[in-house]
């Protein structure tokens, strides 16, 4: 299993905003690639919170050629929405793992 996962900090006053685009649209534009099975989404505590909360969403590919295919055909697309959107309101960087057990 491959875990795509993205870290998000949102400027405290886009946070309800962005999170309610989150959860209503992004997301579910993420599954319906087809390519991740599944997510989860966690606040990252003690942090400092001052210029806003930060976020982790893990999407979960069922292997290597899912992201991929995922990073070749939607990434950049539904990249270009969040920033459309929110501009610079938010600040994301993303990692990629492999689930050994």
């Amino acid at each position: 299993m491959i875990i795509y996962n993205v870290t998000v900090k949102v400027a405290t006053d886009t946070h309800l905003q962005w999170l309610d685009w989150i959860m209503k649209e992004h997301i579910p534009a993420m599954l319906a690639t087809g390519l991740f099975s599944d997510y989860r989404m966690s606040r990252l505590l003690e942090q400092d919170d001052e210029e806003g909360p930060t976020y982790t969403i893990q999407y979960f590919a069922d292997n290597l050629d899912h992201y991929h295919l995922f990073v070749e055909r939607h990434q950049q697309a539904l990249q270009q929405r969040g920033h459309a959107i929110f501009g610079d309101r938010f600040i994301a960087f993303t990692t990629v793992m492999e689930v050994i057990k």
